[in-house]
């Protein structure tokens, strides 16, 4: 049943890039401050209408969490009565949908901004984001694990150990995904790309290749979100937050309760789907991070779109690429069109854009509902939204 307090999102932005680098000359809260700007611009309201500000990550901002956030809030020369400043990761995005539609809900605020900006790319510079060496880290990181992609592979090699699954069965992720780049004007890489071309990239941490892993961009992007009553008086095409769901279990990959099952998306999935009161087979579209392959063959059996183990064929015969049955990671994902650090973000934007019929040429046909679906950590964190065209 539906009330004037349902969250929506009412206005998506994103930033211009060539060459996985800004094209406008700005600070990284500069960039933040652009998009932020449009977002807000496109639901027809304006920044001093804003009393809810979300935001993680941005690096380049002195101080963690919540300084980020008023840093953030002071540059936009607001006055926020919500803030969030959580940060799990990349899918820190999708914990801020829940948190911004909670807050809505209750009437803590009435128009709610997210907002992420990273120049890593410009700064040439992936130093996990400036973020502290923890103590958690003591049995990884002096023996010389790669971090992030070093846990990746050990997943991926557990997963082949267990299941059988290929470095053919994650290079079909990428294939797929790469196509769909190709119908994107602004993803960074549409370049042709076969199976072969995966499988004979330079090994970056056994199983996983070069191409098996997500670019290194800079990006920025916003959401606005209101109520559906206050969405009424705006030219705006709302999408509805139906459901939604979080968990994390772990930091240092060797606290993984499962090498082989990602037990946050599980968990955070379910959650979001029974909310929403949706089944698999009423999702039209879904987004999955896709830092590299193997974190969306994990997903997707998380998620129960297949049985745990059965990833691979799944994914196989390019069910996923445009044209298949099973429409995923639309605008060329974290794999082949941005990777800012934190791609939550743009998995929400390019599912808005879905159910709003403006995704292009990579329009999916009828697309009603979407599940978007954000990793964070090493594996660690998950964060499953169910948006729906309202």
């Amino acid at each position: 049943m539906k009330n004037g307090r349902d969250p929506v999102i009412v206005g998506v932005a994103d930033a211009a890039l060539e060459g996985g680098k800004f094209v406008t000359k700005a600070s990284v809260l500069g960039h933040a401050a652009l998009v932020a700007k449009a977002a807000v611009e496109e639901a027809g309201l304006e920044l001093s209408d804003v009393d809810g500000l979300l935001t993680a990550g941005m690096w380049g901002v002195p101080g963690p969490g919540q300084l980020a956030t008023v840093t953030l809030g002071e540059y936009l020369n607001i006055m926020p009565t919500f803030v969030d400043g959580t940060n799990i990761g990349g899918s820190a995005f999708e914990a801020h949908v829940a948190h911004a539609a909670m807050a809505l809900r209750e009437g803590y605020c009435e128009v709610a901004l997210i907002v992420y900006s990273s120049d890593q790319k410009s700064l040439r510079s992936r130093n996990l984001g400036g973020r502290p060496s923890v103590l958690s880290m003591q049995h990884e990181t002096p023996y010389g694990m790669p971090t992030p992609v070093g846990g990746y592979a050990m997943a991926a090699q557990r997963h082949m150990h267990e299941y059988g699954t290929t470095s053919e069965n994650l290079a079909e992720i990428a294939v797929a995904t790469r196509k769909w780049a190709q119908l994107n004007p602004d993803a960074t890489r549409r370049d042709p790309l076969s199976i072969d071309d995966v499988l004979s990239s330079t090994m970056i941490s056994e199983p996983l290749h070069l191409l098996d892993c997500c670019l290194v961009t800079d990006g920025a992007g916003a959401i606005v979100m209101t109520t559906a009553e206050r969405a009424k008086d705006l030219e705006t095409k709302p999408v509805a937050v139906k459901g939604y769901g979080e968990a994390h279990t772990h930091w240092a990959i060797g606290e993984m309760p499962d090498l082989a099952r990602l037990l946050p998306a599980q968990r955070a999935g379910e959650r979001a789907m029974k909310m929403a009161g949706v089944s698999h087979s009423d999702i039209d579209v879904v987004e999955i991070y896709d830092s590299f392959t193997i974190t969306v063959l994990l997903s997707l059996e998380a998620l129960g779109f297949c049985k745990t183990g059965e990833g691979g064929d799944f994914v196989s015969g390019q069910r996923t690429a445009p044209g298949g049955a099973f429409p995923m990671n639309t605008s060329g994902g974290g794999l082949s069109a941005l990777h800012p650090g934190m791609f939550g973000m743009f998995l929400l934007i390019e599912a808005a854009r879905q159910l709003r019929g403006e995704g292009g040429e990579r329009q999916v046909e009828g697309a009603e509902t979407a599940l978007v679906h954000g990793t964070g950590g090493t594996l660690s964190s998950g964060a499953t939204v169910i948006l729906q065209k309202d």
